[in-house]
């Protein structure tokens, strides 16, 4: 990144950017001439107000930031310091509080940077902000009952009924009293047939009380493996296939597509920022990887029921987005596990946990190796654990070094 850029910055985000990368030369990404040219447009944007503050607009920011985890390549750069620094509440309040629940890629990229160590380690840096805190300060649409309907008076009709007395003959002759027949609405069942409706009824009541217990123990189950540290065996990748494609109506960047994952349900909705890099004919029929376990959301009034699994070149998003492609011959639904004994026969959540920030947290060690596999590289002991299904890896189509995400 130039000093030239640097300068524009207010002295708030110049010291942020400068504490963060001290002793590291790493402000412009890998070091590239795209990465350093890209850098320095951001934080001209930035500083221009062109992205947040007067004049900016959030929604576009959104849209920008739908298919990204950094603003450049796969790591934090000063562009994202900035931005960070630009958008913490004294800029983010002032927008339209209503457009806080139509940003929602703004929301989780504001978190994601602010719980960075490399940002909490800065004495200096900005106080964390809550999100749940932030959106509730917010005003809130006012919604009008509707006013109660009076119901018609119903007439009730009660119609005489007599009962009538069935007399023993012989025991009018005998002079004894009349036998008096069963009263109307007694059930009139036989001790057996009595029993056995008790029987059906205790054995109905078990059987929820079972039911019920078994629904209990599943869900202790699945909060307990959301327990522990992000692992990237808690994420669901998917074999999707696209039977529907169309451009987002209120967003020239988005896609709309329906996702076939093999679901009782049908296909599912999912919104992808991919209009700028793949033609919409490339898209149509396509076999694909889906992030099936995210948290759904809003898409510029379109809600988003998972992620499709892309690779950016290793110089950028300017330089091209694949699909991540699954093996010849899978179906709809399969699998996507991380090779490893750890991860194979480890079943993901049923749903990522947004606060505990599992995708974000795994998603920068995601590449391409030399053979355009996909991978996860453990970034503690090096390990490269490809992305397999029980036909193969998974790869991208023709970059190495890509980031995915």
């Amino acid at each position: 990144m130039s000093s030239q850029a640097l300068a524009k910055l207010p002295t708030a985000a110049q010291d942020l950017v400068k504490s963060t990368f001290v002793g590291n030369g790493q402000l412009a990404g890998s070091g590239s001439e795209a990465d350093t040219k890209a850098v320095d447009e951001w934080i001209d944007k930035v500083s221009g107000g062109s992205l947040v503050g007067q004049g900016g607009s959030l929604k576009q920011l959104d849209e920008a930031l739908t298919p990204q985890t950094y603003l450049v390549g796969s790591q934090l750069t000063a562009a994202d310091v900035a931005l960070y620094s630009t958008l913490h509440p004294e800029s983010l309040s002032k927008e339209n509080a209503s457009s806080l629940y139509t940003t929602p890629a703004v929301l989780r990229y504001f978190d994601h940077i602010q719980n960075l160590p490399s940002i909490r380690n800065v004495p200096t840096a900005p106080s964390l902000i809550s999100l749940d805190a932030l959106i509730e300060s917010a005003p809130k649409l006012e919604r009008k009952a509707p006013e109660p309907t009076k119901k018609k008076a119903k007439k009730d009709t009660v119609a005489d009924a007599k009962s009538e007395t069935a007399v023993d003959s012989k025991a009018v002759v005998s002079g004894s009293a009349p036998v008096k027949a069963q009263a109307s609405g007694s059930s009139g069942q036989p001790k057996e047939k009595k029993e056995k409706k008790g029987k059906k009824e205790g054995a109905a009541a078990a059987a929820a009380g079972e039911a019920s217990g078994k629904k209990a123990a599943g869900g202790a189950a699945a909060a307990a493996a959301d327990a522990g540290e992000p692992s990237p065996a808690m994420i669901d990748l998917r074999v999707g296939h696209i039977v529907d494609v169309k451009k987002h109506p209120d967003a020239d960047g988005l896609y709309v597509e329906q996702i076939d994952l093999g679901e009782e349900t049908g296909p599912r909705t999912i919104v992808s920022g991919l209009v700028n890099y793949i033609p919409i004919e490339e898209m149509q029929d396509k076999w694909l990887i889906v992030v099936a376990n995210l948290k759904p959301a809003s898409m510029r009034g379109v809600k988003s029921y998972g992620m499709v699994l892309c690779a950016s070149h290793k110089d950028g998003k300017d330089k091209g987005i694949e699909i991540v492609d699954p093996p010849k011959g899978c179906q709809p639904g399969d699998r996507i596990y991380f090779e490893g004994e750890k991860y194979e026969n480890v079943e993901p959540v049923s749903q990522l946990n947004p606060k505990k920030k599992i995708f974000e947290t795994i998603q920068p060690n995601f590449t391409t190796l030399e053979t355009r596999e996909a991978a996860w590289v453990d970034p503690e002991t090096k390990t490269v654990h490809r992305l397999l299904t029980k036909l193969g890896p998974c790869s991208a189509p023709s970059f190495v070094g890509a980031s995915l995400s």
